[in-house]
């Protein structure tokens, strides 16, 4: 029999009583599926006039009860850190979206990493392909022809590291792209999401600028927002008194993955942290020039192998029907989701942040579940 659930809220929320009452039973209804051992959610308006966040988990779990501030690895939510780097990098001068990844990584690096037909279009790949999923290269978390795909790993539990060379050789030896690198001047452009571009495009910050990863993110966006809660696994966080990011789970099994974890390049956040810095990101205190914010959402392409969303620059879009709320207008949610079921979007028609996870290890259909409860809530 499943243990009790205990659900703790966050000490300075601030939302009406009937829409905390809504909230808490949706976040209690999420946990007692048996598909879920825990959930950590947080909504809040751009005015700042509602905030409202809290955990819940089984009461006598073998670790600390998850609680609001607990952090989390936030899985792709980092692709919204890795293209405000790239915007960064662009606006600074250091790299151009446009120009071919060649110019910046060394032909050991991307020599028949694109080779369709018999022919290598590596050559014709630019850094606005990677960061629009428009390059056609193989996600490397997908299909290889030997042995499980990282995906099948994670969802059973099988730890493994892996390095950028590891990544590479996949692709080459393991993979094959889906389509031509497309035309960015065409109206539509075939989509296919690739986290394997979004490690070259890690690879080419680190390139241009002769920081590493963990350096530029210190210095770009978490000091200048002061995240003391956000740190790349592997490293230390900020904040020495930051407990330590809840546990994966397959359903109700506990998961441990620590060397996949930190193999991925994603972050542990928290709630209030990723919320900090989407404000940000949307308001444009991160950039020098306020184009830089409208190119995440310039192009809007559905994804090929996730149709349900599209995609700009390390930006997804997701619209939530009429099902979710009958009788009103169908809304757009504009941010990112990772694979381990976390979310940070933002409803730009209600001014709505909505941010967390589930810890799942097929947790990628879960965001989209919960937030459109979430909406439908918040609109009643």
């Amino acid at each position: 029999m499943r243990s009790p659930l205990t659900t703790i809220p966050a000490h300075d929320n601030h939302a009406p009583a009937d829409v905390d009452a809504r909230l808490r039973g949706l976040l209690g209804n999420l946990v007692a599926r048996r598909g879920v051992h825990h959930a950590n959610l947080a909504v809040a308006s751009g005015d700042g006039k509602l905030r409202w966040s809290a955990a819940c988990g089984p009461a006598d779990a073998r670790d600390q009860p998850v609680r609001p501030d607990t952090p989390f690895f936030i899985a792709s939510v980092t692709k919204r850190f890795i293209i405000t780097l790239v915007l960064q990098a662009h606006e600074r001068g250091e790299l151009d979206l446009s120009a071919p990844i060649g110019s910046y990584l060394p032909a050991k690096t991307t020599t028949g990493l694109h080779v369709r037909g018999g022919i290598d279009r590596t050559s014709a790949i630019t850094v606005r392909h990677l960061a629009s999923h428009t390059s056609g290269l193989p996600d490397h978390f997908e299909r290889r022809r030997e042995g499980p795909s990282l995906n099948e790993r994670l969802a059973t539990g099988q730890d493994l590291a892996w390095t950028f060379e590891d990544t590479m050789r996949t692709t080459r030896e393991q993979q094959r792209p889906h389509f031509a690198p497309q035309d960015l001047t065409a109206v539509r452009q075939k989509a296919r999401y690739s986290d394997t571009g979004f490690q070259l495009l890690i690879r080419i910050l680190e390139t241009v600028t002769g920081r590493s990863f963990a350096d530029l993110l210190t210095q770009r966006i978490r000091g200048p927002l002061d995240l003391t809660h956000t740190w790349l696994p592997g490293d230390r966080p900020p904040d020495p008194g930051s407990p330590p990011p809840s546990p994966l789970y397959a359903k109700q099994r506990r998961v441990e993955v620590p060397s996949m974890i930190e193999s991925c390049n994603d972050l542990f956040s928290t709630t209030a942290d990723l919320l900090t810095f989407q404000r940000a990101l949307l308001g444009g205190a991160l950039f020098r020039d306020a184009r830089s914010r409208e190119m995440l959402s310039e192009r809007r392409n559905r994804l090929r192998n996730i149709p349900v969303l599209r995609y700009g620059l390390g930006t997804m879009f997701f619209t939530a029907g009429r099902l979710v709320s009958p009788g009103r207008r169908p809304v757009t949610l504009v941010g990112h989701s990772g694979v381990t079921g976390t979310w940070l979007f933002h409803c730009p028609q209600l001014d709505l942040h909505l941010v967390g996870t589930v810890d799942q290890t097929r947790g990628q259909a879960i965001p989209f579940r919960v937030m459109a409860r979430c909406l439908g809530v918040l609109r009643t």
